[in-house]
């Protein structure tokens, strides 16, 4: 791989451990809020809440990486097409030039 690959996995590293830090921090502020329960109910509550809030971004991430991809399907296509239309003009104009350079000698000749 090359190094903007890796440089781009070890964001992508920092950044899910960056929400795994955010997503335990705001649980244990959320739990915080029931005193009253038992030290292992609010565990729980604490376990459940992180869990579901990085599931949530696990589905915010595929969906982003999805729609990527769609764009760079897309993107593609559209190079393409513009490329081959390019590609056209280009023999369109250069044979046109031909045209033009040998229609006049062969009439004359």
């Amino acid at each position: 791989m090359n190094a903007r690959t890796e440089i781009a996995r070890l964001e992508g590293y920092l950044a899910w451990e960056a929400e795994v830090a955010a997503a335990e921090r705001d649980a244990r502020a959320f739990a915080g809020q029931f005193p009253w329960l038992p030290a292992a109910e609010r565990e729980s509550l604490e376990q459940a809440y992180a869990a579901d809030r990085l599931r949530y971004a696990e589905e915010v991430v595929d969906r982003a990486v999805e729609r990527c991809r769609r764009l760079a399907a897309r993107y593609r296509s559209e190079c393409r097409r513009i490329c081959a239309r390019w590609a056209a003009l280009c023999l369109s104009v250069t044979l046109a030039a031909a045209l033009f350079a040998v229609v006049p000698a062969a009439l004359r000749a």
